[in-house]
């Protein structure tokens, strides 16, 4: 084993590395800005995880996923590696501690959010770290042209200037040709180096079935495949109500939004991660760097309005590598859905002047003032005494905030607050508290001063540390003691904030380039018709489509959409799938363990290859663990 191997097999037990992750690997190793294509499921974190251990110096990853980042830093601390996240929310002495730790040696790869890198604070300490090289995961991000583009993401291009021999790799799950090219100038890159893996997924069926009666395919759908399931809704509201359909059918089912509390998502998620429910209905919300293997169905109820998001969100189906569908159900009344909403996310240009005049009224903002001034935004209250509708008002924000009139923080995730309503002596005398109650009381008077005069932040996660008790629980407990009126309790939530970035002008004197309005408006009515065209074309092989989409040409129809279902008039022959269990058994014969992609590639009939091999795992001929494939012990 050369060392790259033997940091994998000594930190996470694999043999050898995955398609290109080897590729990459010594891309950056070699001090080369690299850009490496990776659909979900790819092992994108493992090419990053590997050279920072091989490397002297610190990792930086800017990622803009705080619950993943906060993820992969505990999973990475269970394996001895010392990984710390910098993110919204944190106590300032925190922030500051872990910086000092990256500085001096302490944190070998340290997760931030592209908000971060403006701060003067990590500007700062950031010149005085060792940095082996920065890794920018969901990159399309910084392209103008990727279907979720992020503003805070062309910040990472400044830092290049503090650390400049610092090399980057950039990652992402789904780029079109020109977003690629996009990526790689706007990061810098001293030559273009592009590593793809193919984004072919044999083992998963992309189906579009037409039907009114959304909910009843559902329920047909999850009754004819066993195993877990996602499905994504357009709307919060939808999710309940979904959800609620499907448990009053007897499927066990919860739902996930960004309107939720985060302790409710998290204990969500952790209920559908472990099998405690086996339907997660959600938002796009949901999902990104969830760590299930098993799902083995993705159902679109509302068509999403990019073939980059469909894509990305169909892949979290069948990630193990076994026969998966990812089905969207599309209607009469889906066109005139997408079409319209090109309108509501690049509304009239006088109609975000209105609502640019409308906010100055709503705070107060005397002309030629405001510059720097922050609020909290309340957009339903906004909405109402306006009489605007809130969808359109919260894109023409966005197109404020890409114009550079105001900071736009639509999904701020502020903290919990907390003040004590009980005297310090009265809190002493109380004999009713239990052990979990008595331990976090103590935990708060330790670590805030000021909870019996004003309300403080505190950080959920500290108290359950200190006092060992899960979070959830912690929760948990700090809303009993709010109902016993011993403290108020004020739990974390999404609060949007707007920010003046310049003094308040005249609203006709106010600019909308080409490229922050026309250009993306096209680029989004274009990303809109492809969605249109996938999802109605019945001639192509859905597979084929989406790999046009992203520049990759395929040889061959996947014989498993709906479209080569309905070309094939005859089902797959008994005398194809016994060859392919025959080719199946042949690869095996070694005895050794193989990847689960290079059974799905044999040269058999896919149909046939898929049927043998789900008749080979049902009798247990064969055993399927974390993407590998063996054959079952004679005596199994």
């Amino acid at each position: 084993m050369d060392k790259y191997q033997q940091i994998l097999k000594a930190y996470w037990g694999y043999d050898d590395f995955r398609g290109i992750q080897r590729e990459i690997i010594e891309s950056i190793c070699a001090k080369r800005d690299t850009l490496g294509l990776m659909p979900t499921g790819g092992g994108k974190s493992v090419t990053f995880q590997v050279p920072a251990l091989s490397m002297s110096g610190v990792c930086l990853v800017i990622t803009p996923l705080i619950a993943l980042m906060k993820d992969q830093v505990d999973h990475l601390r269970q394996r001895g590696i010392k990984a710390a996240a910098i993110y919204s929310g944190m106590m300032h002495a925190d922030v500051i501690t872990t910086l000092e730790n990256a500085i001096f040696g302490g944190v070998k790869i340290l997760y931030v959010s592209p908000e971060r890198l403006s701060s003067e604070l990590f500007r700062k300490k950031l010149s005085h770290m060792d940095v082996s090289f920065i890794t920018v995961d969901e990159a399309h991000c910084i392209s103008q042209w990727g279907y979720d583009f992020r503003p805070s993401y062309l910040k990472i291009s400044d830092i290049r200037s503090i650390k400049p021999d610092a090399p980057i790799l950039a990652l992402t799950a789904t780029a079109t040709p020109r977003v690629v090219d996009d990526i790689q100038d706007r990061l810098g890159f001293k030559q273009k180096n592009v590593f793809r893996m193919s984004f072919e997924r044999s083992n998963l069926a992309y189906i579009v079935m037409k039907n009114s009666d959304k909910l009843h395919t559902t329920l047909r759908l999850l009754d004819e495949v066993d195993g877990p399931a996602i499905i994504y809704v357009r709307s919060r509201k939808r999710t309940k109500e979904t959800a609620k359909a499907l448990c009053d059918s007897g499927i066990k089912a919860t739902f996930y939004n960004a309107g939720l509390e985060s302790s409710v998502r998290d204990a969500r998620q952790k209920d559908w991660q472990e099998d405690r429910v086996r339907v997660m209905v959600a938002t796009n919300a949901f999902g990104m760097g969830i760590d299930k293997a098993d799902v083995r169905q993705v159902i679109h109820l509302d068509s999403p309005d990019s073939p980059e998001a469909y894509f990305q969100e169909a892949g979290r189906a069948g990630r193990d590598g076994l026969p998966s569908r990812a089905v969207l159900l599309y209607d009469g009344n889906d066109r005139a859905k997408l079409i319209r909403r090109v309108s509501e996310t690049f509304p009239d240009k006088d109609f975000i002047r209105t609502v640019y005049e409308h906010l100055a009224y709503f705070y107060q903002i005397a002309m030629g003032s405001g510059a720097g001034c922050r609020f909290e935004f309340n957009i339903d209250k906004f909405c109402l005494y306006f009489r605007h509708f809130p969808i359109q008002v919260n894109s023409a924000l966005n197109i404020l905030a890409r114009a550079g009139y105001i900071d736009y923080e639509n999904e701020r995730d502020n903290m919990s607050q907390l003040t004590m309503l009980l005297g310090r002596d009265d809190l002493y005398m109380l004999n009713s508290l239990n052990d979990d109650e008595s331990n976090v009381v103590t935990a708060l008077l330790r670590n805030y001063g000021g909870l019996f005069s004003d309300y403080c932040y505190i950080d959920e996660s500290l108290i359950a540390m200190q006092t060992g008790i899960k979070r959830e629980a912690v929760y948990d407990v700090l809303k009993k003691l709010s109902m016993k009126r011993i403290l108020h309790f004020i739990p974390r939530k999404m609060i949007p904030h707007i920010r003046y970035a310049q003094r308040r002008e005249e609203a006709d004197r106010l600019i909308f380039s080409r490229e922050v309005y026309d250009d993306r408006k096209q680029e989004y009515m274009e990303r809109i018709n492809a969605m249109i065209n996938y999802a109605e074309n019945d001639d192509v092989c859905r597979s084929r489509q989406l790999l046009r989409y992203f520049g990759e040409k395929r040889s061959t129809d996947c014989g498993v959409c709906d479209v080569c279902k309905s070309h094939s008039k005859s089902g797959t022959g008994e005398a194809a799938i016994a060859a392919a269990k025959e080719a199946i058994a042949t690869i095996l014969n070694d005895g050794g363990r193989h990847p689960i992609t290079e059974i799905m590639n044999i040269k058999q009939d896919l149909n046939a290859v898929k049927e043998a091999l789900e008749f080979m795992i049902s009798e247990e001929q064969v055993i399927v663990r974390d993407g590998m494939i063996t054959s079952a012990p004679a005596n199994h």
